[in-house]
């Protein structure tokens, strides 16, 4: 680590192979004893943490590691986040993480705009942004077309009622028929309160696109790339399960200008969607954090995580920004068979439709890589280890019936 500055990073194995190809040392630190990313070759170093829970506790310990960590290296270490709980804490606790380490975010109005996703699209409307039509509830009898209800906070949605109850643990949004439909559902009425409403905008999962980049602190943009889902699961509102890196002159000019006209700094990823009837493109959401598209932009030739290094560390800047290739794919394989399975049932993809488009271009994965292959093993094993107990219980079940 002594060779080059190390970056932190809170969570991850994406953003630490990101790193990893970037050729920065990374410290990988974790709540959890057993992530994969303590097992990548990248990994420097751990750095086991309090439970999220304990926010106290948790800046203590980032603290005290960042005050022993830029002694050693000398100046401030970059400190990278990959999930909006920890752009939230790296957000609220600022002004305690910034004498150790180096940070660019936004100012704080935008940056709890991003989370509060209500709050958010009174910023983009004042900014005159493409935003999808925003509905109170008392409009919702009279609303015909399709509606997307999400949560109105990013922050721990997945342990949310809504996620429970209206999503049934399948999810980050749902799309109901029209807006008598969902004033009609019952969770929907007693979740009211904690629920955005929008018009739902047409078009599959290949019709969401993404624009990526790093802003300096004077909002200009050092580097860039688009992105494109291929599927999710579930369908139209889940988890990522097959991406590509795409060329889109309107997505491009549009991502630059949201960028320029909001002000943003720092890496940041702003989600689109192109509407499959009018052809207009829509701004969904913004993301300030790092995430797991810049594994697959490493491997196609743009790396934000090392243009967001050099940058904290030496102000440099790339020097041809915006340049990569879209030959390579990413897939979290385990639930794209999934997706694969819910497009089947509903006669949108066979299973050689399937397959063609895995084998369409060479594959970066969410787990296993030839180049790293421990965090797949040691998920493996912890995944064997979980069920050893039970595969007990179920031999000493069939033991005791079988005598």
């Amino acid at each position: 680590m002594r060779s080059a500055t190390p970056a932190v990073l809170l969570g991850g194995l994406n953003v630490t192979r990101a790193l990893g190809l970037g050729g920065v040392p990374v410290i990988v630190a974790s709540t959890q004893a057993d992530h994969p990313a303590f097992a990548s070759r990248y990994c420097a170093a751990r750095l086991l943490l309090p439970p999220l829970a304990d926010r106290g506790a948790l800046l203590e310990a980032l603290v005290r590691a960042g005050r022993r960590l830029s002694d050693d290296a000398g100046e401030r270490l970059p400190l990278f986040y990959s999930n909006d709980d920890w752009q939230r804490l790296v957000q609220d606790y600022r002004a305690e993480l910034a004498p150790y380490y180096a940070l660019l975010l936004n100012e704080p109005e935008l940056a709890h705009a991003v989370i509060e996703k209500d709050r958010f699209q009174a910023l983009a409307a004042a900014h005159g942004l493409p935003i999808p039509r925003t509905l109170a509830w008392e409009e919702l009898e009279g609303f015909g077309h399709p509606v997307l209800v999400k949560p109105r906070t990013k922050f721990n949605w997945d342990a949310s009622p809504v996620h429970a109850q209206l999503f049934a643990l399948s999810g980050k949004a749902a799309v109901f028929p029209n807006g008598r439909a969902l004033a009609a559902d019952p969770a929907a009425r007693l979740l009211r309160e904690q629920l955005l409403i929008q018009e739902y905008i047409a078009g599959d999962d290949r019709h969401i696109w993404s624009f990526h980049g790093f802003c300096d602190e004077t909002g200009r943009l050092l580097d860039w790339f688009i992105g494109r889902k291929i599927r999710t699961y579930p369908a139209l509102t889940g988890t990522s399960t097959f991406l590509e890196l795409a060329h889109d002159d309107e997505v491009a000019a549009l991502g630059r200008r949201i960028a320029s006209q909001l002000g943003l700094k720092g890496v940041f990823k702003i989600d689109l969607k192109r509407d499959a009837i009018a052809g207009r493109v829509c701004l969904l959401e913004i993301n300030a954090r790092y995430n797991l598209w810049h594994y697959l932009g490493a491997a196609n030739g743009v790396n934000l995580t090392r243009t967001a290094y050099d940058y904290l560390l030496h102000g440099a800047r790339p020097s041809a920004p915006g340049c990569y290739r879209s030959a390579r794919r990413w897939i979290y394989l385990r639930y794209d068979w999934r997706a694969y399975r819910e497009l089947a049932a509903r006669g949108e993809l066979g299973l050689w439709g399937w397959l063609a488009s895995l084998a369409g271009a060479p594959l970066v994965c969410q787990l296993f890589a030839w180049s790293d292959p421990l965090p797949f093993l040691a998920m493996a094993r912890h995944t064997m280890n979980s069920k050893l107990p039970r595969l007990s219980a179920v031999l000493r079940r069939w033991r005791s019936t079988a005598s």
